[in-house]
């Protein structure tokens, strides 16, 4: 679970008019807790106007680079966001939550990579990116990159030095809805996008593993055209950054209290609360300090495992079939389909 330390902001870098980079200090005797796989994230708390708030953000460093660097880009009524690309400062101090997040390459052997990215979806795909490149010799990474301008294009310049660096091993496909510079694509990721790039310009290649992030309806549109052409999906990673739809129907009926026992940092809350709340809202209701973030159902911060009774998830973006199968949810989708619950934060 989440375990967050004061650290000092070291430097803060404007990458596009919107968009900062900020680097983290990272003292010795906490290095090994920062330590981090590329393609990781690390959740902030910070108060601003007397409210906690947490986010979640990629770390766009690699993990040689010995450097905890993340993005913030600025979005409307974005209240950290805005915060972070406006006022803070270098010496400043934020909470930050040590590394966690599960869009790694786990798959060592694979030797023709796709990242595909729009808009600040780049962050955990450039770490991705330049892990592969240095750690590989002969490993290829194509780089599909969505945005509205070149100016609007968080990492160009880093992005250009490292296709200059790794000449025939990292190739790059921009494109963008406003401008149209050469050698570009001009529109959105979508179908026609995937297709020219796969089926044109590589298509004497074998891809062996996808990795997507951005936001919800590229992704679904990205996902779709890779199985058309007969990608596997265990091949196909992916890590929202926005949502375009958070919310079904809760998947419970009926009114009444249920009984919840749950287990953070080796202590044991049992509360009981209405059957129509989540897990997560509840126990933070309680004063449990239960790990979370996005409460979204898009980062896997608020994980736990089912003991005993059952709940289901009104979404889930994260876990795959086989592990809610042996338990794990999501706790701020989860709402409790059983009369008890016992959840575990710990063992995740």
């Amino acid at each position: 679970m989440s375990k967050f330390n004061p650290l000092k902001v070291k430097e803060i870098k404007r990458e596009t008019p919107l968009a900062v980079s900020i680097v983290f200090d990272v003292p010795a005797d906490l290095k090994a807790d920062y330590q981090f796989e590329a393609g990781q994230y690390v959740n902030i708390k910070s108060i601003i106007n007397g409210e906690e708030l947490r986010r979640s953000y990629s770390i766009s460093s690699s993990p040689k680079s010995d450097e905890l660097r993340i993005v913030v880009k600025a979005v409307e009524n974005g209240v950290f966001s805005n915060y972070a690309t406006q006022q803070l400062q270098v010496g400043d101090i934020l909470e930050v939550a040590v590394p966690e997040g599960k869009f790694v390459l786990e798959n060592k052997d694979a030797k023709v990579i796709a990242g595909i990215a729009a808009g600040s979806g780049i962050t955990p795909i450039i770490s991705l990116a330049k892990d592969v490149l240095e750690n590989a010799t002969d490993t290829i990474f194509v780089l599909i990159y969505g945005n509205k301008s070149v100016e609007d294009t968080i990492y160009y310049n880093e992005i250009e030095a490292l296709k200059s660096h790794y000449l025939g091993r990292f190739f790059v496909h921009y494109t963008f809805t406003k401008e149209h510079p050469d050698d570009s694509l001009f529109g959105r990721i979508e179908r026609s996008t995937i297709n020219f790039v796969m089926k044109n310009k590589h298509n004497e290649k074998q891809f062996d593993e996808y990795f997507l992030c951005g936001p919800e309806d590229m992704i679904k549109k990205v996902t779709d055209v890779l199985k058309e052409n007969g990608t596997a999906e265990e091949q196909i990673h992916y890590e929202l950054f926005t949502t375009s739809s958070t919310n079904g129907e809760i998947p419970v009926s009926g009114e009444g209290m249920v009984k919840v026992t749950v287990l953070v940092d080796d202590v044991e809350t049992t509360f009981n609360m209405p059957r129509t709340e989540n897990i997560l809202n509840a126990a933070l209701k309680h004063g449990v300090d239960a790990p979370y973030s996005c409460q979204g159902g898009i980062c896997s911060s608020c994980m736990c495992r089912t003991i005993k009774g059952s709940a289901e998830m009104k979404t889930n973006h994260i876990l795959m079939d086989d592990e809610v199968e042996e338990g794990l949810l999501l706790a701020c989708q989860a709402y409790v389909t059983s009369d008890e619950i016992y959840v575990d934060f710990d063992d995740v």
